[in-house]
């Protein structure tokens, strides 16, 4: 059962902000702002546009952590304080939980290494002629990098630092596997308590994609939207015309426990996870074999025989051409005929493309639709593409007549993972 929602997001911090914001249509996409004075010859024209949590201040959300800040890069944060946010909403507190029951499993991405701290370091190194001198490096450069650097960029610190704010002390993991990486996470905190060896555990994921250096690899790769100046639709999933995502940062994490648990504790349960399921598209790549696998073992383990079962459908959505369209064909693949009908939205539309933290997002957009039996729009949706076919949520939020939900991720290399979540 999932009894606490935390979120930080480009449209809202704190699961009410959030959701209101998904479901007043409101964008977190604009112009990044320290870019605003480098020209199209410094950088080029891709990758102006992002979605950061522009109203985050470490200062006023993370009080109680400052003597780690020298530790924490700006995905930490970002997971640290929607931690704090979920705990909160939980009603969970020291002493209230036996701590060895309480573990913590987070999904996390590639964690940019912050250039500016090597400036030293390399300004060390540099020649008069002005040239860099490698040979340097060692005995003048690193020692003026400072010694705390490598922690900021290390994958398991969000699970660490959580664990040591909450005073967790029972199973604790991370997981580095992308866009699935918080599906993933999820599906091992229900496993672990599913054995017996906790009573809680805190899951999510949290990543920033908003890192000059995540811009520079995401434009070089031909992912970002070329728009410029068009926030509404630089990120439009499904739709004829997109051109690509939009990097964004933001993290979501989820309180899970037993029914009987819950329920003895009074908390305030939002909804059930029924299933989760993984899967890879091998060298099917062009057919999204991948999602139709991931969502057909996560049905199956929730024990739902057929898409009459289901209420809505989160996409992945990422807004590149080719994405999109193998995860439509997954759809089709997987439902055929009756895939008519099942209203899918894309909320990356509302918060950007934050690499592990955007299933994240989007699952918590998922278990607030059902606990308010209502279904945020995709923003920038204007013309359905033939070529993927599926009902695009995107008037205006939809009332939803299902009870369940499936939530699904992907990643650029083929992993799939797919959740699925019951209404109670």
């Amino acid at each position: 059962m999932i009894s606490g929602v935390g979120v930080v997001s480009p449209v809202g911090i704190g699961r009410t902000a959030f959701w209101n914001g998904l479901c007043g249509g409101l964008g977190g996409i604009h112009a990044v702002s320290r870019l605003a004075d480098m020209s199209d010859d410094d950088f080029g024209a891709h990758g102006r546009l992002v979605a950061e949590v522009s109203d985050f201040d470490p200062n006023v959300h993370l009080v109680n952590h400052r003597k780690h800040f020298k530790t924490m890069s700006r995905d930490v944060q970002l997971g640290v304080a929607a931690a704090d946010l979920a705990t909160e909403d939980a009603l969970l507190s020291h002493g209230s939980i036996d701590p060895e029951r309480v573990g913590v499993v987070f999904g996390a991405g590639r964690i940019a290494p912050g250039p500016l701290a090597l400036v030293e370091g390399a300004a060390a190194c540099m020649k008069k002629d002005g040239t860099f001198d490698p040979d340097r490096w060692g005995e003048l450069g690193l020692p003026s990098v400072p010694p705390l650097w490598l922690l900021r960029q290390l994958p398991n610190m969000p699970a660490c630092h959580v664990s040591i704010a909450l005073d967790a002390r029972g199973p604790n993991n991370t997981l580095t596997c992308q866009d699935a990486s918080a599906i993933l996470a999820l599906d091992e905190a229900a496993r672990t308590i599913a054995r017996g060896a906790a009573d809680v555990m805190i899951a999510g994921a949290a990543s920033s994609n908003t890192d000059a250096l995540d811009l520079a690899r995401m434009r070089s790769a031909g992912e970002l939207s070329a728009q410029t100046n068009d926030p509404e639709h630089a990120l439009r999933p499904f739709d004829a015309r997109r051109d690509g995502t939009v990097a964004g940062e933001g993290s979501a994490v989820f309180v899970l426990e037993r029914y009987d648990h819950a329920v003895r504790r009074g908390a305030d349960i939002y909804c059930e996870l029924l299933g989760t399921g993984s899967a890879s598209n091998g060298i099917r790549s062009d057919q999204g074999t991948g999602i139709a696998n991931a969502m057909k073992f996560a049905l199956n383990r929730g024990g739902i025989s057929s898409i009459a079962g289901i209420g809505h459908i989160n996409a992945h959505g990422k807004s590149t051409k080719w994405d999109d369209l193998v995860e439509s064909r997954a759809y089709h693949t997987l439902f055929g005929a009756d895939l008519a009908g099942v209203p899918v939205t894309a909320l990356k539309s509302h918060f950007g493309h934050t690499d592990a933290g955007s299933g994240a997002l989007e699952l918590a957009g998922s278990v607030l639709a059902l606990r308010n039996r209502q279904l945020p729009m995709t923003l920038g949706f204007e013309t359905p593409d033939p070529l993927c076919g599926i009902d695009v949520v995107h008037e205006g939020p939809l009332s939803l007549k299902g009870t369940s939900a499936v939530s699904v991720n992907s990643t650029k290399t083929g992993q799939a993972a797919a959740a699925v979540l019951q209404a109670v």
